[in-house]
């Protein structure tokens, strides 16, 4: 036996140390996560199709070309990029590292080009991205902030769908008590996504609201609470006042309380909508963006700008009206569905 084992055979010791079941089981699971990356990322370049055709109606000519890439190529690239709504400072910082890598070996035609953007669009959109934070206990406390219009409360209801799918338990918190109608359309999300949600009256607070769903969180063992926050601005001094207020609300129940700030930014307003960001998220300690309607814009560039100059990973997309269609952003993904 351990000749067979351990001498000169040609018997592999897996074979007797997983059964016939173990290995089907993985084969399974291996072809489970194979058939769900082309959905994903057919989803991701259907998403991207608007910012995709703009883009590479630019690119084409430079793409194209069997030659070594020039000063005349790379500054068609550089309107490429703008057009997208990189944004003056990414682009700029494209170019150079794509300058520096010309003067120390020539870029060999549009091919190396193109492999050489999606290495650093890549990169810059990886850089802001650490592991997400999982308390020791449940439950996770996640606030949505932003301007109303972007799809804060549709993406509450997105969100809750998307950690169910995850075999999470969620509860809902109605803290947008200002503006009218925002708990009936929050309970609308909440029974299309199967959760339960945690309400008061129009005009009351929010920050008692939210004492009550940490509380019940906590009282039926609920892994995520998603905290619907009312729409504001940082010029709005006193819906920021209550903002922090519902912090320290969260963190005298649960000590690093929220876990996570998402800002929902829409993509629609590209460059506009970068300074916004910007300001919010100065004011209100966001730790990463939710971009939604990223299906009806050719300024999904946004995303990397916001990564390199907000210094924030994008942790999720709007691609559709459907309660599905939420995306966890996936770097290759995208930067493969913009340039493929």
């Amino acid at each position: 036996m351990f000749s067979k084992l351990f001498g000169g055979q040609k018997d592999e010791p897996v074979s007797i140390l997983k059964t016939e079941e173990d290995l089907q089981a993985e084969r399974a699971e291996a072809a489970a996560e194979e058939a769900q990356k082309p959905d994903f990322f057919n989803r991701m370049k259907e998403a991207v199709t608007r910012t995709r055709e703009s883009f590479s109606s630019r690119l084409e000519g430079v793409l194209a070309l069997t030659r070594t890439v020039d000063e005349a190529a790379l500054q068609d690239l550089e309107a490429a990029l703008l057009t997208s709504d990189l944004g003056l400072p990414t682009t700029t910082a494209i170019l150079d590292q794509l300058r520096e890598h010309a003067r120390r070996q020539d870029i060999d035609g549009g091919e190396e080009l193109r492999k050489l953007l999606k290495e650093q669009l890549r990169a810059i959109l990886e850089a802001p991205r650490k592991p997400v934070p999982e308390p020791a206990e449940p439950p996770k406390v996640i606030f949505l902030v932003g301007v109303n219009g972007t799809g804060k409360t549709t993406t509450s209801g997105k969100l809750a769908a998307w950690f169910r799918a995850e075999n999470k338990s969620v509860l809902l918190c109605a803290a947008d008590t200002f503006r009218a109608a925002a708990i009936e359309q929050l309970e609308v999300w909440a029974n299309r996504s199967g959760v339960d949600m945690i309400k008061t009256k129009q005009g009351g607070d929010p920050a008692a609201v939210l004492y009550d769903a940490v509380a019940a969180s906590k009282a039926r063992g609920i892994n995520v609470l998603i905290v619907d926050t009312a729409g504001r601005l940082h010029t709005k001094s006193g819906l920021m006042d209550e903002l922090e207020k519902m912090r320290r609300t969260a963190k005298r129940l649960i000590p690093d309380a929220p876990h996570e700030v998402l800002l929902v930014m829409d993509a629609t307003t590209g460059q506009n909508g970068l300074q916004q960001a910007r300001l919010f998220t100065e004011a209100s300690g966001v730790t990463g963006i939710v971009l939604t309607k990223l299906d009806g814009t050719a300024k999904g560039g946004i995303a990397v700008a916001i990564a390199r100059e907000l210094g924030l990973p994008v942790r999720f997309v709007g691609v559709g009206e459907k309660i599905i269609d939420l995306l966890e952003f996936e770097p290759a993904a995208f930067v493969d569905s913009l340039l493929s």
